[in-house]
């Protein structure tokens, strides 16, 4: 945030402001010239936070200090998004084993490499209909994977492709993460058809 993006000491000319400081401190409604007065004596700027308020509020602060720590945190934001790799595996449903496990080798090396991995099986003609076909490859990639990754939500269909992200396992799951997954099983086949079954019943 630069200094021409804001509003700062005697930029700032309005008959009555809120003001108040960095650290909670309310020193009320007061003439901006007021308010100015408290952070020159301070050796701090007076800041235009929200113009659009009635009175508009401002705050007591080291405006460079403020700047530094919010471009700070907006360039680590940046380096994790950087840091978050994701490879795409795309599948078949008529895929034989070897061909999985092959894939499935290289998939492994990515998480290993703290990658993402996206499985995407693609489904043709009339599977795209019906994602069950899909579904199984991804199950069975599912087993494979397991050791090392945590499926990311449900798979999703999207269009001709039914996919499932995985990520790398945390190396030590805390000890209420453990009991949740005791609580709550991972996805699977037999899981998703018990749900479709007892929909049915209630139906």
């Amino acid at each position: 945030m630069s200094r021409s993006e804001v509003l700062l000491n005697g930029d700032i000319n309005f008959k009555e402001v809120r003001c108040v400081g960095d650290n909670g401190e309310v020193y009320g409604i007061i003439s901006s010239k007021e308010a100015l007065n408290i952070a020159q004596n301070l050796g701090l700027d007076l800041v235009l936070i929200s113009a659009s308020a009635k009175p508009p509020v401002c705050k007591v602060m080291d405006y460079n200090k403020f700047r530094y720590q919010n471009e700070k945190k907006i360039k680590e934001a940046k380096k994790k998004q950087k840091q978050i790799e994701i490879k795409e595996i795309k599948l078949s449903t008529q895929i034989a084993q070897n061909d999985i496990n092959y894939k499935v080798k290289h998939a492994r090396e990515f998480i290993e490499a703290n990658k993402h991995v996206k499985f995407k099986v693609v489904l043709k003609g009339r599977e795209s209909q019906n994602s069950k076909a899909g579904l199984d490859v991804l199950f069975r990639v599912q087993t494979m994977m397991e050791d090392l990754a945590n499926p990311e939500k449900e798979p999703k269909t999207e269009g001709r492709f039914v996919s499932w992200m995985f990520v790398p396992k945390a190396k030590e799951a805390p000890k209420n993460e453990k009991k949740a997954k005791e609580n709550n099983p991972p996805f699977n086949h037999i899981n998703l058809m018990k749900g479709e079954n007892h929909a049915k019943n209630e139906d």
